[in-house]
């Protein structure tokens, strides 16, 4: 799975947010091929080269031409909790649980 993280600046929100997303995937064993963290600038314009972007809920509209070209988008309100995250993959379908 191709995996983007994004944030407002793409510094420390997304990398702490990768940092769960890894350990959130890992966990539910799905396997990540490649993944980015950025600025919401920057991931607007190659989310479409993903399986699926992680951003904060205030970002998820963002990348609503991701979401018409078949990538999943899930919205975060906690970036460090890796527990959520694995809730949000299971609502999107994405895990085997």
């Amino acid at each position: 799975m191709r995996v983007l993280v994004s944030c407002a600046n793409g510094s420390g929100t997304s990398l702490m947010m990768m940092r769960s997303v890894e350990k959130a995937l890992k966990s539910e064993g799905i396997t990540i091929t490649s993944i980015h963290h950025c600025a919401i600038s920057e991931g607007k314009s190659t989310a479409k080269n993903y399986d699926v972007v992680f951003t904060p809920m205030n970002f998820v509209n963002m990348f609503d031409k991701a979401k018409e070209k078949g990538v999943t988008v899930i919205g975060v309100r906690n970036v460090m909790s890796p527990k959520e995250i694995i809730e949000r993959v299971r609502e999107a379908g994405l895990s085997k649980e």
